[in-house]
């Protein structure tokens, strides 16, 4: 995960509450007439080139470079710092 501030693209509201949304597989055998599983591995993470970020507020999920630029696009300034035009 990059160590670069994020923006939700979507509510355009949050920038500090998120989850890293993960994949993983998991294999299983089932019973062909109950369906009952009768087997079944353990899961395995899968790997991703970049990871997926969940936003907390709206829920949009999305690839992390899109909540890095968008945070690029609208910095957010630190506390007490003027822009004069």
């Amino acid at each position: 995960m990059e160590t670069k501030p994020y923006f939700c693209p979507n509510c355009r509201s949050n920038r500090v509450k998120f989850s890293l949304i993960a994949s993983t597989s998991q294999h299983f055998m089932k019973d062909a007439v109950t369906g009952e599983i009768v087997q079944i591995a353990e899961p395995v993470p899968i790997q991703q080139s970049e990871p997926n970020i969940q936003c907390m507020v709206c829920h949009f999920v999305g690839n992390e470079m899109r909540f890095v630029k968008q945070a690029e696009r609208e910095p957010r300034l630190p506390a007490g710092t003027q822009i004069f035009t």
